[in-house]
Formats: structure tokens, sequence, C-alpha cells
């Protein structure tokens, strides 16, 4: 169903000297981001886009994330094999890919619905069975909490409570807080209860919705 040749394989390899370049420094999640197939996630005139580092829209008004900003907030979360792992927003399931490919048992939640079902469909296709969930992501998934990490993909005017909650202890929340059009990455710790918080660099990415996030409107 899919091909994946010498030259897409060297196409990823490129990609992956240019995010050490840009200042990622974990191998593993280097190994891990030269292992996805980015070009599965893209049709056939936009190929030629694949692997280079940046965004990309996949209709219903979200975007495939760029490929340094996946390996930013992977990084920041520091994914261990057999971590149980939160991510908020589906999206494309690129990163979902990224997060199985460090050894995560990942549970993956979507609020818009086409982009439920399509990721629902497309990654076992590609061979990647993350649990999937249609809801609201603000409120993270108490059914199956703790998590020991915790990714948010859309930009939250707030760290939702609910995550923190959520958060086993030890564990790692990273998400982007701020406006609708910036946000400053935030990388939140818990031990023995106390939360302790880093902020990084500015991304810009689409909104949290929800009821902990923008509101659906």
């Amino acid at each position: 169903m899919f091909e994946d040749n010498y030259r897409h394989r060297g196409l990823r390899n490129k990609l992956v000297r240019t995010l050490r370049k840009k200042g990622i420094k974990d191998e593993r999640v280097l190994e891990a981001i030269g292992k996805v197939p980015r070009h599965f996630f893209f049709d056939d005139a936009l190929l030629e886009h694949a692997y280079q580092d940046k965004a990309f829209p996949i209709g219903e008004g979200q975007t495939i994330s760029q490929p340094y900003t996946v390996a930013f907030q992977t990084e920041k979360l520091q994914v261990r094999p057999g971590d149980k792992v939160l991510e908020v927003g589906t999206g494309s399931g690129y990163q979902a890919c990224v997060l199985l490919e460090l050894g995560a048992k990942v549970f993956t939640i979507e609020y818009n619905r086409n982009l439920y079902e399509k990721a629902r469909t497309f990654l076992p296709s590609m061979g990647y069975r993350p649990t999937f969930f249609h809801g609201d992501g603000s409120k993270g998934l108490p059914s199956r909490a703790p998590f020991d990490r915790i990714i948010v993909t859309a930009g939250a005017p707030s760290v939702p409570s609910a995550l923190l909650e959520q958060l086993a202890d030890g564990g790692i929340l990273v998400i982007p807080v701020g406006d609708r059009e910036r946000q400053q990455m935030v990388v939140i710790r818990k031990k023995d209860g106390i939360l302790q918080e880093e902020r990084y660099d500015m991304f810009a990415f689409v909104p949290l919705l929800g009821a902990e996030g923008w509101g659906a409107g």
C-alpha cells in the first residue's frame, strides 16, 4: 500500500541532520523521527514537501506539525520505553507515531471527529497502533489516568487543571501556552505532588479546543 524507498529514507536522514543542527540533541528522538515515513501523511501532489522542516495543512483547519516542533516537544517529554503517554490532539497522527517508535504506550485523543476517524483507520494501516479516543482532550482522559507523560499538541490559554491532576508523580507535561497566535512551550514536572515549571521558546500551534481550552466557537 505504501512505498518507502531509498530516496525517502535519504530525505529522512537529511531531515534528521537538519534537526540536529537546530539543536535537537536526544539521539533517541532523532532516531524515532528518522523511522517514521512522514511522506505517508501527504497527498501525492505534496510529496516533495514531506521532509521539509515545515508544517502543512491536513484539513479541518489543522496541520501536521513542523518536524522541529515535534522533535522539541518530544525531547522535553523525555519518554522512556514503557511510559504511559497521553497525547492531546491526535491531528494527523504523526506525533503519536514518533512516541510509539520511542516505545511508549500511547493514548491519543482528538477533538475533531473527522480527524479522529481518519487517524484511527490510517495509523494501523502503517503499523502504528496507539489507543484512540474522540473527545475533549482539555479534560484529559480520567478513565485511563494517571499518565507518566502528557503532551499537548495545540495552543492552550492556560494549563488545564485536569491534565495536572492526571499526571503521575514523577511525570512530565509538555504544553504550549499563550494566545491564539503564539505560545510559549511550558514543561511541568510533578515530584512528590509539587509542580515545577520551566518555560522555553515561542511556537505557533492551532488552538486547543474544549472546556479548558478555547471553547468550540
